[in-house]
């Protein structure tokens, strides 16, 4: 916990130092990079032992992926610098939704029709260059599958012209799904981090697959359903223990893997409602 504190504490500095100086330029200092970095360090700080399969994403994309936990945040971004969609309440949180605000995180007031407006916020945003990441459950879950998937903001990557890499997150504890980490039910953000700091590192794997061109001519509900099957079975596969291979050196653990499936997509899950951070 002291660990945590310090780095919320540096990123703080940070974050105000990047304001200060974008006063003295006259421009705004793109943050991607610096966050990037600041997430790493936190993933560290939460004893997380990570490791990722396929490829990173090399060009401006829209990231799609499940949903577990705040920790999400962090993780990915570590290995793939984005802007975020996050749920509005996020950026109430004491100090954590400050910092999310500077990292440039688009927020999205659930049910209140926002939706369309958003959309358009991320497709300006991968027109000027940069990568976006959304969960498009909508919601977290238990980790054990995938829900379904909300198809409006994806067509966001159609009208911009850019691709969609799918992204699967999965959370384990020797060698099975995590209880821990799922940020589900009516718990608070510091009880959650208190308890996931109170247990042994838990074992992160994220599954970068292939990136996918939605057709003009592919509905919403068509895309985020093929979309789905893609990230549900690459849950599948680590929770088989495909991903199980040696390590590369790192303090981040990193290794190739496959890419994307072609398997057809399996039939819905009964939603395990969670809460969101997106």
């Amino acid at each position: 916990m002291t660990g945590f504190l310090l780095f919320l504490a540096g990123t703080t500095l940070l974050a105000l130092a990047l304001r200060v100086l974008d006063y003295l330029t006259g421009s705004t200092i793109d943050r991607t990079p610096w966050a990037g970095r600041c997430f790493r360090v936190g993933c560290r700080c939460l004893g997380l032992r990570i490791r990722h399969h396929g490829v990173q994403p090399a060009q401006n994309t829209l990231i799609v992926s499940n949903h577990v936990s705040w920790c999400d945040i962090p993780i990915l971004g570590a290995f793939a610098p984005a802007r975020f969609l996050s749920k509005a309440e996020v950026g109430q949180w004491p100090l954590i939704g400050w910092l999310a605000r500077q990292a440039g995180t688009l927020f999205i007031q659930r049910g209140s029709g926002q939706a369309r407006r958003v959309r358009t916020g991320i497709e300006e945003a991968l027109k000027r260059g940069e990568s976006v990441t959304i969960f498009p459950e909508g919601t977290t879950s238990a980790g054990i599958t995938v829900l379904p998937f909300h198809g409006l903001l994806l067509k966001a990557a159609t009208a911009a012209d850019v691709p969609v890499q799918p992204a699967t997150i999965a959370y384990r504890r020797n060698g099975r799904p995590d209880h821990v980490a799922p940020f589900i039910g009516d718990d608070e953000f510091h009880h959650h981090l208190t308890t996931l700091l109170k247990q042994p590192s838990a074992d992160v794997d994220v599954l970068f697959h292939q990136p996918v061109e939605i057709p003009e001519t592919a509905t919403a509900h068509e895309a985020a359903a093929e979309l789905r099957a893609t990230v549900h079975n690459g849950l599948e596969r680590i929770y088989r223990g495909e991903m199980d291979q040696p390590s590369a050196p790192g303090d981040l653990r990193t290794e190739d893997a496959p890419g994307r499936s072609h398997l057809p997509s399996p039939p819905d899950a009964p939603q395990s409602q969670g809460q969101s951070t997106a």
